[in-house]
Order: structure tokens, then C-alpha cells, then sequence
């Protein structure tokens, strides 16, 4: 079991900790190409949302960033694993500088850098039936799942379907080298996707009705197959355009399709 950082109580960092010269940052600067693009009404519901971002490698750095970027100004970050070095090659928080932090500490740093008045929430955990109570995910506009274990994935999905809140789940990114194939659709509306298909079965069982996904028809690629365990294969802008895909779906969730 992991465990939860002792500061993560959602506040925003005092005026002594904020980087140099972003306690009195011009706000409004910042979204000036957002607010022209949304509309006011639209960026006012991102910086009022909270997002669940579970799973910070790949996938889930991305798209962590890209809603802070984004506007939103609210963050529930979950991952059990620190930076190591085998994740330089695709994961946008892993630098040689961050070797052997926690990946949620990391990812709330760069969120505090791009909007220093943003609250950061952090759990240091595998998320599981023994661990699921530790995140109240009943309080968020939205939940990123970029988890890499299935059981982990179908619990997620139960609970959010359980309590209606929204979700968008990544399906494979391992083992392919297109990233325009990626695409969002309804779980049950997927193909060629194994891991998709493996969701498929498993929610029906379950009865989860529907489930966002972001996922791809490129069929995977045979990385190594004849090597036992070995983990699956990948490059810098597979699971970066799959986790920017994932946080463009959750912005039109949160903000119902840019309604100005």
C-alpha cells in the first residue's frame, strides 16, 4: 500500500514559496489565447474545476499539464512511482533533475509554475480496493485515468460511474508509433484495441453502462515478443498525443463544448 503525502490538503503554496516573481504574476495575461478562443464563460468553469489526474507517467504527465495550461486551477494527482530514468524517452516530467522524486511532487511543481495560485492535492499511492477510499473522487468536475493496471482501471470506473462523475479512461499507448490514430469514443463503440477490448468484457460484467476512452486502431507492434515480462515499447509522441487528446476531452466536458 502506498501512502498519502502529509501535505496534501488542497491549498495553494504561500507567497514565499511561489517561483521567483509569480506571486505577483499578471493572471489575466496567461489566458489571454484561451479567453479568446473559449469565451470568458468557459475559462471561468475550467479555473472553478477540480480534476483527479491518475497515473502521472506518459500519458497522464501530459495531460496533467495541459489542463493546468488549460486553466484549470484545482488538482487531485495519484501515482504510486518516483522518476527513474527509463522514463526519460516519453514522460514529460522525467529529467535527470527529477531522477528518484515522486512523480506527484513533480507534477505539482510544474503546476504551481505555470499558475502559482493553483492547489495541488497529492497521493502517493497504488490505487486498489484497499486504497480507493483515500481519494474522494466525488468532489471532482472530472477524472483523468491514465493507469496502466486493468483492475485498477475497472475499480476507477465502477466508482466514478457510481458516484456520475465524469471520466475519460486511455486504452493502450504501449507498442505504437502512430500517434494519429488516436481517437475518443465510447468504450463499447472501440475496436482493435486489446486492452479496450479486455475494458469491453469486464465493465459489462460489472455494469458500468459507458465510459469515455481515448484509443487507437493501430494494431500493436510485436516489440520483443519472444522476451518474457518485458515492458511494452515505446516513443516520446505516442502517449504525449493520447494524453493531450484526454485533456481536450476533459475540457469539453467540463466546460459543456466551449459554451461561451
Amino acid at each position: 500500500m502506498g501512502t498519502v503525502d502529509p501535505h496534501a490538503a488542497l491549498t495553494a503554496p504561500d507567497a514565499q514559496s511561489l517561483p521567483h516573481g509569480a506571486a505577483s504574476a499578471p493572471c489575466g495575461e496567461r489566458h489571454v489565447r484561451t479567453r479568446a478562443l473559449i469565451g470568458e464563460r468557459a475559462l471561468n468553469l475550467l479555473t472553478q474545476a477540480t480534476v483527479a489526474v491518475f497515473g502521472l507517467g506518459g500519458v497522464g504527465s501530459y495531460a496533467a499539464e495541459a489542463l493546468a495550461r488549460a486553466g484549470v486551477a484545482h488538482f487531485i494527482l495519484i501515482d504510486s512511482d518516483s522518476v527513474c530514468e527509463s522514463n526519460i524517452n516519453r514522460q514529460l516530467i522525467a529529467l535527470y533533475s527529477t531522477l528518484g522524486k515522486p512523480k506527484v511532487s513533480v507534477m505539482k511543481d510544474r503546476i504551481h509554475d505555470i499558475n502559482p495560485r493553483s492547489t495541488v492535492e497529492t497521493h502517493v499511492l497504488f490505487y486498489g480496493s484497499d486504497t480507493a477510499d483515500s481519494v474522494d473522487i466525488r468532489r471532482c468536475s472530472c477524472i483523468i485515468d491514465a493507469i496502466d493496471t486493468v483492475s485498477a482501471k475497472l475499480l476507477l470506473a465502477e466508482r466514478a460511474a457510481a458516484y456520475a462523475v465524469p471520466e475519460i479512461s486511455c486504452m493502450g499507448t504501449g507498442n505504437k508509433l502512430d500517434p494519429a490514430r488516436f481517437e475518443a469514443a465510447d468504450i463499447y463503440e472501440t475496436s482493435v484495441c486489446p486492452l479496450a477490448r479486455v475494458m469491453r468484457r469486464e465493465l459489462k460484467k460489472r455494469g458500468v453502462e459507458r465510459l469515455r476512452v481515448v484509443y487507437s486502431k493501430e494494431e500493436p507492434r510485436s516489440c520483443g515478443a519472444d522476451k518474457e515480462r518485458r515492458p511494452p515499447a515505446s516513443i516520446a509522441f505516442v502517449p504525449a498525443a493520447a494524453g493531450l487528446l484526454l485533456a481536450s476531452e476533459a475540457v469539453r466536458i467540463i466546460t459543456k463544448d466551449y459554451t461561451a
